[in-house]
């Protein structure tokens, strides 16, 4: 009887004891993890997402549950357990496309959009980004995601990116976590990021959460394929401007893999031969290639090592024919990634990365005996330590910190005169700490009210060896101040709220508002329209201050017909504080560039409208944006306001996917945007004979219209099931109706006053016509 009432006792208790589910979660016919994977309990709305390594854990009653794991393009994973201890359960889930065909996929796309308190998130497969038309044929991530509302092209064919009213310095582009300084290739027209080795793209342009910090607009988060851990695998393209090849495999089944993917053009090698060594341009020629490079280690199921690479170049060269003069141009990116998963617990995730990032433009030239040569750049060291805890299934925490240790060479030059060399002093090198502490909790208070909450603090310290001058009115330094290695010259640093409130109701329908602060403590200063190799990323200083934004957003997200269509609806407005121009009449010199910049502030507002088919042999998606872009400085346009070099009123994107065929899938896409603001000269004056031009309010003459049709068809051969080698054909149209699109406006002369037939007259340079493009892939 005793024995029997101590067990009654003891059971209540044992139902009330909580157990932790927790794993990884990997596709089984690689072993790459999947990020993002939801775990949820089957009937109820019990659930957690997994982090970006895979993990998950799962807290809940001791009791017998269906665990069902689900991920886009994957078959859904049920797995029936007892809960009555912590377990480890890893899921491993199969893609679509590797079942038999007499399989039946039942597995639904979870509402995502709707439940979560992600705003202004969007992802892309590299899989998805392939069946969109391509530039010469060349698969760009960051192209794909200009197609999203809020996000415009910085040019025709250009990969830079504004999100939002912000500039592209404003952007956080990560590859491995390592940050990523210039994305351009062919200064600018393609991204550096080679498709075949990439694994997926995260932007996030509202509510940014409090783990990402040091950037005003967006975070573009590019993960790398870690390699396959169960069998060798190889695949590459031809294309008309460009090959690439990859090859991954384990180094240790199920323990250990690796990739490697290589690109390059060759126009340089095409062109070459049609060309006369002693005509002027006969030496000349120009070619960028990418080098990526990852492996890691699984020691156990508490410890995971990562190392990851990026080295890529542009080379311009230019040899005349006459020997007058040579140049040498190149530009890019090193980045180096080391990380370590740990997982001190059940509930307790940790990762630690230390990362390297070096950008470097130079040139190099040679005129008869006279020998120059000019240099930028940035170079960082970095350490992260980010922890995820799995409190319980109503919170997901979040915490962390990262050092950066900054070197800035915003200019340096040298040269040599027959046996006279000079090496000034002209570098301008500045030196700099960032650090930044961070705490989010995703907190679920009610199934229908689920809040993200986070404050980050960051601080930035210039530190020397450093001059500063003091200069009178005439500009001539009259005093200086000398700080040694490591004193500080000046410091910065501030707390950045940030939150996310979602309302969801029916499980279909959800309303989310959200406040995010931003600090950036980083400039990139440019007198350009587009990214290019000769703009100049600049610290915070004594003079320069930090970039600060407020942006607020408030979104209405509905989804259809059993999640077939997505649709949503964000307003946002956004105002941004110490922003950077150069000074009107700024002409290049070797003076520090910080002389010459003028500061003031922004603001940007808008609505962006996304509607999205997900399931069909017919998907794709609609996006509009409805924006104003303005920025105000009182040294510029006389005090006034103006808009923005890359405000547009009007942005419309339509993107159609059909599988016509199992052999065949057909893609469109098809653009239209209010043409971009430029300056132009409104009067003309002669003075002492020459003409002078008075130009009229900055950026207060909007071009023509921008739009454009893109076409593409990818062709599939039918393949024995047994033969291990597959290829496709992916052939394209850029710009299919040849729309001459406004790049640049200048003015033509003709004639001459003396003669009374002086004419003047606006000429628009527009850059590409109809351009069609074929590449080969294949994979075995």
């Amino acid at each position: 009887m005793l024995s029997m009432f101590c067990m009654c006792l003891l059971l209540p208790a044992r139902a009330q004891q909580r157990f932790t589910i927790s794993g990884y979660v990997r596709d089984t016919t690689n072993g790459e993890s999947l990020t993002g994977a939801t775990i949820q309990v089957k009937g109820s709305l019990h659930g957690v997402q997994a982090n970006a390594y895979g993990y998950y854990a799962l807290t809940l009653p001791a009791g017998e549950y269906t665990i069902v794991c689900s991920f886009l393009g994957y078959v859904e994973q049920e797995r029936s357990i007892r809960l009555e201890d912590d377990l480890q359960l890893n899921m491993l889930m199969a893609p679509r496309a590797y079942q038999a065909q007499e399989v039946v996929v039942t597995g639904q796309r979870k509402n995502r959009n709707v439940e979560s308190t992600e705003m202004g998130r969007v992802e892309i497969s590299t899989a998805d980004a392939k069946k969109l038309p391509s530039f010469l044929g060349e698969v760009d991530v960051l192209k794909t995601l200009q197609l999203m509302p809020g996000i415009q092209a910085a040019g025709e064919g250009n990969a830079g990116l504004y999100v939002r009213g912000g500039g592209p310095d404003q952007n956080l582009i990560l590859l491995d976590e390592a940050p990523v300084y210039n994305t351009g290739h062919l200064f600018g027209f393609f991204s550096i990021f080679n498709a075949d080795a990439i694994r997926n793209t995260t932007l996030i342009k509202g509510g940014m959460p409090a783990n990402y910090g040091g950037r005003l607009s967006s975070v573009v988060d590019v993960n790398m394929k870690e390699g396959n851990n169960q069998a060798f695998q190889a695949e590459g393209g031809i294309g008309l401007i460009a090959s690439r090849f990859s090859v991954q495999g384990p180094l240790k089944k199920n323990k250990s893999s690796f990739i490697i993917s290589g690109r390059r053009t060759y126009v340089d090698l095409l062109v070459k031969p049609f060309l006369d060594e002693n005509s002027n341009y006969g030496r000349s020629g120009y070619y960028f290639y990418d080098l990526n490079v990852k492996a890691n280690y699984i020691f156990s199921d508490k410890d995971r090592i990562y190392l990851s690479g990026y080295f890529g170049r542009d080379v311009f060269d230019f040899e005349s024919g006459t020997r007058t003069f040579d140049a040498n141009i190149p530009w890019g990116n090193t980045t180096a990634t080391f990380r370590w998963n740990h997982v001190f617990s059940k509930k307790l995730f940790a990762n630690t990365s230390l990362i390297y990032n070096d950008y470097r433009f130079s040139f190099s030239g040679v005129q008869n005996n006279f020998d120059i040569h000019l240099s930028s750049g940035i170079s960082d060291g970095n350490g992260k330590l980010d922890f995820d805890y799995f409190a319980s299934q109503r919170h997901h925490i979040k915490f962390g910190g990262n050092y950066i240790y900054h070197r800035f060479t915003p200019y340096s030059a040298s040269g040599r005169q027959d046996s006279t060399y000079f090496n000034p002093d002209n570098a301008f090198r500045k030196y700099a700490h960032e650090a930044a502490v961070y705490f989010m909790d995703d907190w679920e208070i009610t199934p229908q009210l689920k809040l993200n909450a986070g404050v980050r603090y960051s601080a930035f310290m210039q530190i020397g060896p450093y001059t500063r001058y003091v200069k009178n009115a005439s500009g001539v330094k009259t005093d200086s101040t000398v700080y040694d290695k490591w004193e500080e010259v000046r410091s910065y640093g501030g707390f950045e709220p940030r939150a996310i409130l979602r309302y969801a109701w029916n499980g279909q329908n959800s309303l989310k508002a959200s406040a995010t602060r931003n600090y950036q403590f980083i400039h990139l200063v440019t007198n350009a329209g587009t990214t290019l190799p000769t703009d100049l990323w600049v610290p915070s200083t004594y003079k320069v201050k930090p970039q600060v934004s407020w942006q607020y957003t408030l979104g209405y997200y509905r989804n259809f017909d059993d999640n077939t269509w997505e649709t949503s609806l964000e307003t946002y407005y956004k105002d941004m504080q110490n922003q950077i121009e150069y000074r009107q009449g700024y002409t290049p010199s070797l003076t520090d560039p910080e002389e010459d910049f003028v500061f003031g502030k922004g603001w940007a507002y808008g609505a962006e409208l996304f509607v999205h088919k997900t399931k069909g042999r017919f998907t794709g998606w609609l996006g509009y944006t409805l924006a104003w872009t303005w920025r105000k400085f009182p040294d510029l346009n006389e005090g006034k306001k103006f808009p923005a070099k890359y405000d547009r009123r009007h942005d419309l994107v339509l993107v159609a996917n059909y599988e016509l065929t199992r052999k065949w899938h057909l893609s469109g896409v098809f653009v239209f945007g209010s043409g971009n603001t430029t300056t132009l000269p409104e009067k003309f004056y002669m003075v002492e004979g020459n003409l002078v031009s008075d130009y009229g309010d900055i950026n207060g003459y909007r071009m023509a219209p921008y739009h454009r049709l893109d076409l593409s068809a990818v062709y599939t051969p039918n393949r024995h099931p047994e033969r291990r080698f597959k290829s496709s054909w992916a052939f394209s149209i850029y710009n299919a109706y040849s729309r001459m699109n406004p790049y640049f406006l200048y003015f033509d002369q003709t004639g001459n006053l003396l003669g009374n037939t002086l004419n003047l007259r606006a000429r628009q340079v527009s850059l590409f016509p109809i351009i069609p493009s074929v590449t080969w892939n294949f994979k075995f």
